[in-house]
């Protein structure tokens, strides 16, 4: 068993499962996962009070998101806009750089290999559930462009894999509604993304 997955054995399976769109046994995983809370919401404010409520004394929390989640921004979600890691991991509550403010989001590549105690995981469409599976796309210009090339569909899957493995104690997931208004943030595949997770944490 992982350090960091010392509340839940079974996290790592859990989330390999989702993954691999096999909603059965992430049923079953998830029966395993009693201690291991873990909350699936359309509203960050609701996310961001619900990891405050969790985390006790000098537990640590933060949201996290895929480094290609672009349509965040709307949602003040820059995943372009770098952390400054030492004071996003160790600094305080007093300090609005910290990961306790939440304002700044760190990506896989900030937080592969380290963890928070509580984590809110920010999920875009760059990775959504389809009819046919996980759609791996990529956010260019203005507008996303299909991943066809399996290679590139396993990494995209990987880089979720560790954004949804870095909290030892429980997890917070935050899916946006999408907008009818804005063609890069198609709201039926938010809501078919987000039927899946549910599907799977039920």
């Amino acid at each position: 068993t992982s350090v960091r997955s010392f509340r839940a054995e079974a996290l790592s399976d859990f989330v390999g499962a989702v993954l691999d769109g096999e909603l059965e046994q992430a049923r079953n995983l998830r029966k395993h996962l009693s201690n291991y809370p873990m909350l699936l919401s359309r509203d960050l404010t609701e996310v961001r009070e619900w990891l405050r409520s969790k985390a006790r004394g000098t537990e640590r929390f933060g949201l996290v998101a895929s480094s290609n989640a672009l349509r965040l921004k709307p949602h003040g979600i820059h995943v372009k806009s770098a952390i400054d890691a030492p004071l996003w991991f160790l600094n305080d509550k007093t300090d609005v750089r910290s990961s306790f403010a939440m304002e700044d989001v760190a990506t896989e590549f900030d937080i592969q290999g380290l963890e928070l105690d509580w984590v809110g995981m920010c999920w875009d469409v760059n990775l959504a559930w389809s009819k046919d599976g996980w759609l791996a796309r990529r956010f260019a210009g203005t507008s996303w462009q299909s991943i066809n090339n399996a290679d590139r569909l396993k990494y995209v899957k990987n880089s979720y894999r560790v954004l949804l493995t870095r909290a030892r104690q429980g997890m917070a997931i935050y899916v946006p509604f999408g907008s009818i208004n804005d063609t890069t943030r198609d709201p039926r595949l938010y809501d078919s993304t987000f039927h899946f997770l549910r599907d799977c944490m039920s």
